[in-house]
């Protein structure tokens, strides 16, 4: 869980899976010709879904990567926030000049904001009924130009809900609905991607916190230390987490409905799922796919839910419809979308679906502690005796471990001290969020 990383993103996270999985050898019934490079060389990856709606674009460029970090993308470090940016390993693409050009020959640049992520210089949306053609070209020289691009067609977002319900497997929770209407064109083919905000409340919250200075751990005869308790500079007690989707959900308007969807499941949120223990919103994005599109994401659909992920989806289908200019034979992953897009946003609190129920648990157990308020010198190098009292509170509070949550009056723990606390996480909801209220937030 890296800060100031890119947004997870669904088409690079099951890459790298497949990429991963043929650097292990473990699976023999695929052909390897068309990804045996992989191996050899890095892939271009290249994401990107372009829009008829008015604003700044984006482009991701990176190269395939068969490693897998597992600090990175399975373990929760209690010290950075829960659910930010990347759990993947990306190698950005890095120095590449970016270009949409129209078949007429207009020509909007990119630039490189942050490494591999590319926005346009200029806020635009992409027009009905006219052609474009991403352009690339590497820091290494090599010129690539995607397959043309255009809006398929238009579809109307009439509808974003939410309603209590058991789903299939017997598990009570939210569904959120989608409702449409095709407006123009062809517009059968839709796909969702949303963004979840929360809040987070910090159970053990307290207005007071610990303040450590000239803390020397290895001074004689013992450490030396200033430990106050003095009123919070920060307000953590409330954050905002914001998480974008991580799966394919891709609708059909089935025949003979007409032009209108109704009740398209877009997510299911278990009841227990703490994100929706205070307040909750739900961002949609629903967006209009051609024929090709649809199919490339129902690939990714299907490599990332099979047990046997080679035996059925063969990697062309995850080509990218971009080439190298030149005509030169290469592999591209990823692709690049040219849609139209509506959105809504919803909000509801728990209690407006479970009304007067128990709130679901916060994800992680937090308990009040106590230890000795000091520790023996780390440079003392007589005997001590053995000591098997937890670490001292200000041993804890030099690491960022712990916050203060008052006096221990009840004397509590194996080896009581003046103070009891709680792990950070219970009483500092910016390790689960940020502390400021977003633009959008209603109340």
């Amino acid at each position: 869980m890296l800060l100031n990383r890119r947004p997870y993103r669904t088409v690079h996270a099951i890459l790298g899976l497949i990429l991963g999985v043929l650097a292990t050898g473990c699976v023999e019934e695929l052909e390897l010709d068309s990804v045996e490079e992989v191996l050899e060389e890095p892939l271009l990856v290249v994401e990107a879904t372009l829009t008829d709606e008015v604003g700044v674009q984006q482009v991701l460029l990176s190269r395939s990567s068969p490693r897998l970090d597992l600090e990175t993308d399975t373990i929760y470090n209690p010290f950075l926030p829960f659910g930010l940016g990347a759990r993947d390993s990306v190698d950005d693409e890095t120095g590449a000049q970016v270009r949409l050009r129209t078949g007429s020959g207009g020509v909007v640049d990119f630039f490189e904001a942050e490494p591999g992520k590319y926005l346009s210089e200029t806020p635009f949306g992409l027009q009905s009924g006219v052609e474009y053609f991403l352009e690339i070209t590497r820091s290494n020289g090599r010129e690539y130009t995607s397959d043309p691009l255009r809006i398929a067609g238009a579809a109307g977002l009439d509808r974003i809900y939410a309603e209590r319900e058991t789903n299939a497997f017997g598990v009570e929770g939210v569904q959120i609905y989608a409702d449409a209407t095709t407006l123009q064109g062809d517009a059968q083919r839709l796909r969702y991607a949303y963004e979840e905000t929360y809040k987070v409340i910090a159970p053990f919250w307290d207005e007071n916190e610990f303040r450590l200075t000239n803390y020397d751990p290895c001074a004689l005869p013992e450490p030396t230390y200033t430990l106050e308790i003095v009123p919070r500079e920060v307000q953590n007690q409330v954050c905002y987490n914001t998480v974008p989707s991580e799966t394919v959900v891709q609708a059909s308007l089935p025949a003979g409905t007409g032009n209108t969807l109704q009740r398209f499941p877009v997510r299911f949120i278990p009841r227990d799922d703490f994100i929706i223990t205070h307040r909750y919103s739900i961002l949609v994005r629903q967006y209009v796919q051609d024929a090709d599109a649809f199919g490339f994401f129902e690939a990714l659909k299907r490599f990332s839910q099979t047990e046997s992920l080679f035996s059925q989806v063969q990697p062309g289908a995850l080509t990218a419809n971009m080439n190298r200019s030149d005509g030169t034979d290469e592999n591209v992953l990823g692709y690049i979308e040219a849609v139209s897009v509506s959105a809504q946003r919803i909000f509801f609190n728990y209690d407006d679906l479970f009304p007067g129920e128990p709130l679901p648990p916060y994800p992680f157990v937090c308990i009040e502690h106590s230890s000795p308020e000091s520790h023996v010198s780390y440079c003392f190098s007589g005997p001590t005796g053995g000591d098997d009292c937890p670490q001292s509170i200000i041993e804890r509070v030099n690491l960022g471990l712990s916050t203060y949550t008052g006096e221990n009056i009840n004397n509590i723990g194996t080896c009581p001290g003046p103070y009891t606390y709680v792990n950070r996480v219970c009483g500092d909801c910016t390790l689960l969020g940020e502390n400021t209220v977003p633009d959008f937030w209603e109340e």
